[in-house]
């Protein structure tokens, strides 16, 4: 693909269309949605054309645009995308347009609504798709007011949620880590002379100014809160359970990414002796992430809240693979990523279709669901079993990468994680049970099944569940394309 930067089209369309709906009327809400669902689809499909013409037998910056940015700092606008970055890319633009739908019964204040969805997705791929420093740490800053807006206007009002409060929690968590991210950033640009990411992966930072150990802590800091990893995963389920269910989608299949991606493009890529060093801690922390979401996941009585701890869980499959510094490991790290991103997400919007329908997400009040909506009964089985690593589904592939990986580096954390499948297990198919399969109650004899436009971001989830896990191969030679300069300084 020459010519055009399409990378940078890519990443500033959904931020144009923003601009865009602000110049619709606000009388014909119906047209926003649509301009906004073009647009996402426009992205989607660019998403596409990257990934098929993206070269998987090389290591190299691919779909490259840098251009000075401001000289004096050596600053630059410097995007591309390798293996690792582009099936978050193409993630990214999946949800993103899965959400646009998700929304479509969103009626209040609806230009503001979808404009903030589309200022967000620009954000998110700005994060997965910069290669210099200050540029990536701007993108990551782009996300916070959008995510923070969507919360506290459109979430769950009292007296069912807390809306101000999570948003306002979700803010604090997330600047607290950027102030630590922009201290380690200055200390590297103090040690090498350049924001450019790729010069510092190039560069022997074993003798900095700044000890290599506290700048791997500080910006580790902030990509362990948005991960997120015990204890800075609090404003996780507050967040989750508040947020709009679009919004939790994004938040669940591309906002925590951004934590497990930035540790390995600045951590572990900046910093391999000083990973090597910290890898059995790391390890500790994923085995606590995964056993800890895992069991209070399982006294969890609202659907969100169940989904919310059921992704600090993990999320710590992704930190053990890291932990691992293997090609296997990371593999499984990358691939349980994007896995979990489809998964969460179409858990996310099921609840939300739930919700609508039945008005309440508490599980002690629901039953017999199955016999009034089979549609999304059918669906939700298999998100959960999705979800606890069912051979032939997208999250027993990454999973099973992630154990064969750490197995050989941390045997008994590694038993101790797997552990946590008999656990979700427990949780998935108690919910499914409770919810769906008990005898019908009468107060839901009027719930409906899912409408056609409800049903196809479910079925094109399920889709891509049943693709990456019959053909995983599909993603993982991506990914170790991608991997492979990580590697090499492992090594």
């Amino acid at each position: 693909m020459t010519g055009l930067p399409w990378l940078s089209v890519l990443v500033f369309l959904p931020v144009a269309g923003a601009l865009l709906l602000a110049l619709l009327p606000a009388q014909r809400p119906l047209l926003v949605k649509q301009a906004a669902a073009v647009i996402t689809l426009l992205d989607l499909l660019l998403a596409g054309m990257l990934w098929t013409a993206f070269d998987a037998s090389s290591t190299a910056i691919q779909f490259v645009h840098q251009a000075p940015w401001v000289p004096p700092l050596k600053i630059t606008y410097y995007l591309g995308v390798d293996g690792l970055s582009l099936p978050l890319v193409l993630l990214t633009a999946l949800l993103g347009f899965l959400a646009v739908l998700v929304s479509w019964n969103i009626n209040h204040r609806v230009k503001l609504y979808f404009a903030l969805l589309l200022v967000l997705q620009t954000g998110v791929l700005g994060v997965f798709t910069a290669l210099d420093f200050v540029l990536f740490f701007l993108f990551w800053e782009v996300e916070l007011l959008p995510m923070y807006l969507l919360i506290a206007i459109w979430g769950s009002p009292p007296p069912l949620g807390r809306r101000e409060y999570s948003a306002m929690k979700f803010l604090i968590y997330t600047i607290l880590g950027s102030a630590f991210m922009l201290v380690g950033l200055l200390a590297l640009y103090f040690s090498t002379g350049t924001f450019n990411l790729v010069d510092m992966a190039r560069a022997d930072l074993r003798n900095t100014a700044v000890p290599a150990t506290l700048i791997f802590w500080l910006i580790f800091f902030a990509f362990a809160v948005k991960l997120p990893v015990f204890p800075f995963h609090t404003w996780l389920p507050d967040a989750h359970t508040d947020a709009p269910t679009a919004v939790s989608v994004i938040l669940a299949g591309v906002l925590l990414k951004m934590g497990g991606y930035g540790m390995l493009r600045i951590c572990v890529s900046l910093f391999p002796q000083v990973a090597y060093t910290w890898a059995p801690t790391l390890a500790l922390l994923a085995v606590v992430n995964v056993l800890y979401g895992a069991l209070v996941t399982l006294r969890q009585g609202d659907l969100k809240r169940l989904i919310a701890y059921s992704s600090v869980s993990h999320m710590g499959y992704v930190l053990l693979g890291i932990a691992a510094l293997g090609e296997v490991g990371l593999t499984g790290a990358v691939l349980q990523m994007v896995t979990h991103g489809t998964i969460t997400g179409l858990l996310f919007a099921l609840v939300g279709l739930v919700y609508d329908k039945t008005h309440t997400r508490q599980i002690p009040e629901l039953g017999g669901l199955a016999h009034r909506m089979p549609f999304i009964a059918t669906v939700f089985m298999i998100a959960g079993l999705a979800s606890l690593g069912l051979p032939t589904m997208s999250g027993f592939a990454s999973e099973f990468l992630v154990f064969v990986g750490t197995f050989p580096v941390f045997g008994w954390y590694t038993l101790l994680g797997a552990s946590g499948i008999v656990l979700t297990a427990g949780y998935i198919l108690w919910m499914l049970e409770r919810s769906f399969f008990r005898g019908p109650l009468a107060r839901f004899d009027h719930v409906g099944d899912a409408t056609l436009l409800e049903r196809v971001p479910l079925v094109v989830l399920v889709a891509t569940i049943m693709i990456v896990g019959l053909w995983p191969r599909a993603v993982t030679d991506v990914i170790r394309a991608g991997l492979q300069p990580i590697l090499s300084r492992l090594g």
